[in-house]
């Protein structure tokens, strides 16, 4: 997919963040928008910062929930005719040692960040085999390269959708279809998605670990996608810690934990603080 003019795109969880710079980067290049997240608030705003000579829909979606993702990829497809990208971008965060989080909270992590990719793939997949052009983005994360203690859940989901998606673009080669696949696994990026998350240590602590870290922003993080999605790119790293990352996951196990847990003792508060 070289050019968007004309296309349309599906985008969960586009109410803030990265999801909200992709729908706006792309209704500037004049692609249609079917939008959804379940903050209904949020979707407005981003629809309103959407150029609006294109059409955008809006929909409160959980997509954990797959009998909603169905419903509302049959709906957008009707609406807009057709669908020709799909970015599963939707996600949450868990902050916790695996060893005393709740079996809720690593579901609620699982069915969003795994499930939620796997519904939007399964869902839109055959709108994009009857379109003359289709491409799936699913978003993991560095996390899905490489472990990091409190983020087992994280890793789980993320490293899931690296297996998942990575396996899909296979498939879809060996069928020679023209719909195509893109792992991207953004590094820090200046969303909510910590504040919104849940933490052992408190959401402050978090937070402000968080942007410390966070090296690019949502908008920059959008523009690398879109051109990774036009290059048909099979992984696309985002932000400069996204490459350090990357390289981490190419050294030996022992090499790369060690280093990390001496980091993280470093930066972790004490448990009770």
């Amino acid at each position: 997919m070289k050019d968007f003019n004309g296309r349309v795109a599906a985008i969960t969880g586009a109410a803030s963040g990265i999801g909200r710079s992709l729908a706006v980067a792309l209704s500037e290049r004049g692609c249609g928008l079917a939008l959804c997240d379940l903050d209904s608030q949020g979707l407005e705003t981003t629809a309103a910062l959407c150029r609006q000579s294109v059409q955008i829909t809006c929909n409160t979606v959980d997509v954990a929930n797959r009998d909603a993702v169905e419903a509302w990829a049959e709906a957008s497809a009707r609406h807009h005719g057709e669908i020709n990208l799909v970015i599963n971008n939707a996600g949450v965060n868990l902050i916790h040692d695996a060893s005393s989080q709740s079996v809720d909270d690593v579901a609620w992590v699982m069915n969003v960040n795994f499930w939620g990719v796997v519904h939007g793939t399964q869902a839109f997949l055959p709108y994009l085999r009857a379109s003359d052009a289709g491409h799936i983005v699913n978003i993991s994360s560095v996390f899905g390269l490489v472990s990091i203690p409190t983020q087992s859940a994280y890793n789980a989901a993320k490293f899931g959708v690296r297996g998942y998606t990575d396996a899909l673009r296979m498939e879809l080669e060996l069928e020679e279809s023209h719909v195509s696949v893109t792992t991207v696994h953004p590094g820090g990026i200046k969303t909510n998605i910590v504040r919104n998350g849940r933490s052992q240590f408190g959401n402050d602590h978090a937070v402000e670990r968080f942007n410390a870290m966070a090296m690019t922003s949502p908008d920059a993080a959008a523009k690398q996608i879109l051109r990774a999605v036009q290059r048909n790119r099979r992984r696309a790293l985002i932000g400069p810690d996204a490459l350090l990352f990357d390289v981490g996951s190419r050294l030996p196990a022992a090499v790369t934990q060690r280093l990390i847990t001496a980091v993280t003792r470093r930066n972790l508060p004490e448990r009770g603080e």
